[in-house]
């Protein structure tokens, strides 16, 4: 927290200064549907209310606040300054929805990055995929290792307008055989409450290993961000930046998707990797996603919605009601997709019982500066705080 951040004179001052400037518009549509939202801090109350295609800002709890969040000055300005979110808070307990449905805090994410920072809410309609030439870019394009070093701008492109970009045969089908087996060793070591696996329940109540965090730990999967390819597909980004925790737990992460889950987060909703806090001091990060097997939508496929790293969409079940659709990041075995952390995406579950399903090696490339803001190892460390290692999904931790 930044000790020179005051919660009356922001309410008071900045943020009216904010909502005048044009953010209130920004926010206004969004939030309407959500009704108004307080904040009781250590040094006031306040309340948001979307009316009138504007926010206005109350002192105090209203009687139409449609949820009232307890929350101290430190974790209110870690929000204000989008170093923290309302889906990080509820799951280490620093806010408390003490009127009203839990989740609607969440959902109000979007429209309270626009009313503090300007940031635009997402759009599919006004989104634009044209490239800083003018050019239309084509979300589904892909680029074989030979463009990548021949013509790395356009790759750049691709990735700045859309926000992800697919490189295709970047590892061949030894190279891909070495990396199941390690992950397959991980796999068969893992231990719930370990520290360093997901887990989760399938529809027969089994626990069931969905992500590894230590691939660093296997020399082959250690050694891939010195791979080449690797390399020069993050070089052809453009982006000056690092490989982040290469030696550490989540370093190299292996996924696998498996069918009929029905607890846990083996299935991602539509989110942004920086959504357990830290874009302010760590954005722009990117994660490379390895295919080991298949990527299609029978083995469960990763989808994002072009251009939506520039704005701010709510989390929602990629199978929910209303939930937006997005393309296919496509891919097959050896093939590599890279994505700004910022861009909206969800891992939605295999289609077939049957298989093959996707297994991935994800790496993750940050700044040189990045850092927890509250001084913790890792944002993610909130997701294992059950002994038995199970990762609570948000919505069915709020409603449980």
């Amino acid at each position: 927290m930044n000790d020179a951040f005051d919660v009356q004179r922001f309410h008071l001052v900045d943020l009216p200064e904010r909502l005048a400037a044009g953010n209130a518009a920004l926010a206004a549509a969004d939030a309407a549907p959500l009704g108004p939202i307080t904040f009781v801090t250590d040094s006031g109350e306040w309340t948001y209310v979307p009316e009138a295609g504007t926010i206005r800002v109350h002192e105090g709890v209203l009687d139409e606040s449609r949820v009232v969040v307890q929350i101290d000055d430190a974790s209110f300005a870690d929000l204000a300054a989008d170093l923290d979110t309302p889906v990080a808070m509820l799951y280490q307990n620093r806010a408390t929805v003490v009127r009203g449905n839990p989740l609607r805090f969440v959902r109000w994410e979007p429209a309270l990055r626009a009313i503090f920072h300007g940031r635009p809410i997402y759009n599919a309609d006004t989104i634009s995929l044209i490239d800083a030439h003018g050019r239309v870019i084509d979300p589904l394009a892909s680029f074989e290792m030979d463009a990548v070093h021949s013509d790395p701008q356009a790759l750049a492109q691709q990735l700045s307008t859309v926000g992800f970009v697919v490189a295709r045969d970047v590892f061949d089908e030894a190279e891909t055989a070495a990396l199941l087996n390690e992950a397959d060793s991980l796999r068969a070591s893992a231990q719930p409450g370990d520290g360093t696996s997901w887990w989760g329940k399938n529809a027969d109540g089994e626990a069931v290993v969905t992500r590894v965090l230590n691939g660093s730990t296997m020399p082959t999967l250690k050694a891939l961000y010195d791979n080449d390819s690797v390399r020069a597909i993050v070089a052809a980004t453009g982006l000056q930046l690092r490989s982040a925790y290469r030696d550490e737990v989540d370093g190299v992460t292996v996924l696998w998707k498996i069918p009929d889950m029905v607890e846990g987060l083996a299935d991602l909703p539509w989110h942004r990797d920086c959504g357990m806090g830290g874009h302010a001091m760590n954005c722009p990060t990117l994660v490379m996603t390895i295919c080991l097997t298949e990527g299609t939508p029978e083995a469960g496929e990763l989808r994002a919605l072009p251009g939506s790293h520039n704005t701010s969409h709510p989390f929602v079940d990629g199978n929910a009601p209303g939930a937006p659709t997005g393309v296919a990041v496509a891919v097959s075995a050896g093939d590599v997709s890279v994505h700004d952390g910022d861009v909206m995406h969800v891992s939605l579950p295999p289609t077939s019982a049957s298989g093959p399903h996707r297994v991935s090696v994800l790496l993750s490339f940050s700044r040189a500066d990045a850092v927890q803001h509250r001084g913790e190892r890792h944002y993610n460390d909130a997701l294992l705080s059950n002994a038995d290692g199970q990762v609570e999904h948000i919505g069915h931790r709020l409603r449980g």
